[in-house]
């Protein structure tokens, strides 16, 4: 169905070519970034959940 429409685009089989390059640069941009955050901030926002917020007690009563 598709490849009907697909073949009446001029240069379409640049667009998968154009897809891989930008999916890879998000995957290596969000791999750079998670490798260099501070390894403080990911056991803060780890623990966060487990943590009681004197905050949150108050507005539920």
């Amino acid at each position: 169905m598709f490849s009907k429409y697909l073949s009446g685009i001029e240069d379409v089989e640049i667009y998968p070519i154009i897809v891989l390059v930008v999916f890879f640069s998000l995957f290596v941009f969000v791999l750079v970034k998670v490798t260099k955050m501070d390894k403080a901030l990911i056991d803060k926002m780890g623990n966060m959940p487990l943590e009681d917020d004197p905050e949150i007690e108050n507005k539920d009563k």
